[in-house]
């Protein structure tokens, strides 16, 4: 009589071992994808811009709203959290904003969705 609640208690073990085993794989795999490092399958443009250049894609009076970071310019004049330019946390485009970013609280995880014009001089 002992051996079928041993044989339950082996099989439970068993699917909880591969259970926990699967999770961290997933968590392990998930944590990857959400660090810091920003890395895009999309392919960087031609398009060089200086910090001069730059500046002018500050979202303001029509203009499209360009940040840099990490030397590659991203368009955040359509990103959910900036309007005419500025993010909702007060800092604004056209400029290089690899140390804000690497800052905030997201990371760098939020460029992922957002197109590539060039690189930063």
């Amino acid at each position: 009589m002992i051996k079928k609640p041993l044989n339950i208690m082996c099989t439970l073990v068993l699917f909880l071992s591969f259970t926990l085993i699967g999770c961290t794989k997933t968590n392990e795999s998930s944590n990857k994808n959400n660090t810091n490092n920003s890395s895009t399958t999309q392919s960087i443009p031609d398009k060089t811009f200086t910090l001069d250049e730059l500046k002018k894609y500050d979202g303001q009076n029509g203009n499209p709203a360009y940040a840099a970071v990490s030397g590659i310019v991203y368009d955040v004049t359509n990103a959910e959290d900036w309007h005419n330019g500025k993010h909702k946390n007060g800092i604004t485009a056209g400029k290089d904003l690899t140390q804000e970013i690497n800052q905030a609280a997201h990371g760098t995880k939020v460029l992922n969705n957002l197109p590539i014009v060039g690189k930063l001089k």
